[in-house]
């Protein structure tokens, strides 16, 4: 596993590579592997810009979120290619991506469980799924159906508002029979959308969610949930505060699905509302950068060396350089935050901001799972004498999803191609001599 952050590596990992005169003394076992497991509505995302003729003609809500039969979806296809308005077609999904940008990142396994249609033909959907997807991540585990993938469109108005429309195909089949109980109970973090909990009972994908859930539970496994829209969380919100505080370990949004959740607008009130619920909170906040939450042990309370931020909660940022905790595992909670704007300021043009808060999330995820790693192959370290839900610091878990989100804002794809650089150029010299 590469490790996350800007480090230098070789201090921390591979943990085999040891000293030469302490590795006579100590025997050391195979070192242990670690992944992350994920279900998704696997689907394929068609991004266009349109007029808002075609949205009405087609009878989509402007900026919502909306589900359309496959014969319509083949309808605008067809008229999107003739009218050749496609910039682009990605592989999609919410944990997809998620699960693709963790396996980039840390270059090690995901798993992916999900559907994918049993007939693949070149150039189809499900074909340009599968290219799309990292190797490192392990389908093995996908189940077979008939039929075609999921299709989300998104159409961009001049006004560069987004309006979603969502064919389902058989996204939505997964049955509980093809949830692996020992892959999830042997990985680091089972990580899911709010999307699968909204699906029709003959589908059976909540079920699935459900069923994957207990199991991650039962063997205390971080369940990791992602907001997904704000549309979908304002229809009941204390629906989804009941289930967020009886499942939930970590829990990713944007200020818009924040405060559909809280009725917080300001994104660090929301995530403070949100830590009565789960243990962690990670929230993007577009152009004011993004926000991490959680708990620490009092006793183990790090003051930060940054500048005491001012807020809705005046100097939030105090204890930033603590790591995060589970709140159960601590004797004497007290709650921590920590904030960081834009890296570089943002990109100088921002090519997409489908997918940023899922390479976020993917950060997130590879500094949990180094942490599992660690105190796999490094039992005897300090740093594991008390249980940390991460590696990190609240601030560098901040500053390593910002560097993430960053790298997907400027590009097309949701999807990393590549990992970040080795040495930043944006790091003075003198950084990497120490």
């Amino acid at each position: 596993m590469k490790f996350p952050g800007q480090r230098k590596s070789k201090h921390y990992f591979p943990v085999t590579t040891r000293d030469p005169l302490l590795k006579q003394l100590n025997h050391q076992a195979n070192t242990v592997r670690t992944y992350i497991c994920g279900i998704d509505q696997t689907l394929v995302d068609i991004e266009a810009k349109v007029g808002d003729e075609l949205i009405q003609r087609y009878g989509l809500p402007k900026g919502n979120s909306t589900l359309i039969d496959d014969e319509k979806a083949e309808r605008l296809y067809q008229e999107l290619k003739a009218q050749d308005l496609i910039s682009d077609e990605f592989a999609g999904g919410t944990i997809g991506n998620t699960v693709h940008n963790y396996s980039i990142l840390a270059d090690d396994r995901s798993v992916l469980f999900g559907v994918m249609s049993k007939n693949i033909e070149v150039g189809s959907y499900s074909y340009r799924y599968l290219c799309d997807t990292s190797s490192k991540v392990d389908l093995n585990f996908l189940q077979p159906v008939e039929g075609s993938m999921g299709r989300c469109f998104t159409l961009i108005s001049d006004c560069g508002e987004r309006t979603f429309a969502i064919s389902k195909g058989v996204m939505d089949k997964l049955s509980p029979e093809y949830i692996n109980k020992e892959m999830i109970q042997n990985s680091s973090a089972l990580v899911l959308t709010a999307y699968l909990m909204r699906a029709s009972k003959e589908d059976r994908m909540t079920e699935s969610a459900m069923a994957a859930i207990e199991y991650a539970k039962a063997a205390d496994v971080p369940v990791v949930l992602t907001l997904g829209t704000k549309f979908l969380i304002a229809e009941d919100p204390l629906w989804w505060q009941d289930f967020i505080k009886e499942h939930v370990t970590i829990l990713a949004m944007n200020e818009d699905e924040g405060e559909a959740l809280t009725g917080h607008a300001d994104p660090l009130l929301a995530s403070d509302a949100a830590l009565e619920w789960c243990d962690m909170v990670l929230t993007t906040a577009g152009p004011v950068g993004l926000y991490t939450g959680g708990y620490t042990e009092e006793s183990q309370k790090r003051e930060t060396r940054h500048t005491l931020l001012p807020g809705a909660i005046p100097e939030f940022n105090r204890y930033e350089f603590s790591r995060p905790k589970r709140k159960q595992d601590c004797e004497t909670p007290i709650k921590v935050f920590a904030h960081i704007s834009p890296y570089m300021g943002g990109p100088e043009k921002i090519r997409n901001t489908n997918g940023a808060g899922d390479g976020a999330l993917a950060a997130l995820l590879h500094d949990l799972s180094a942490n599992e790693y660690h105190k796999e192959n490094v039992p005897g370290s300090s740093k594991h004498d008390t249980n940390g839900l991460c590696y990190s610091s609240f601030s560098q878990i901040c500053k390593y999803a910002n560097r993430v989100a960053f790298e997907v804002l400027a590009q097309h794809s949701p999807r990393l191609s590549r990992a970040l650089p080795e040495r930043e150029d944006s790091l003075e010299e003198a950084y990497w001599e120490r």
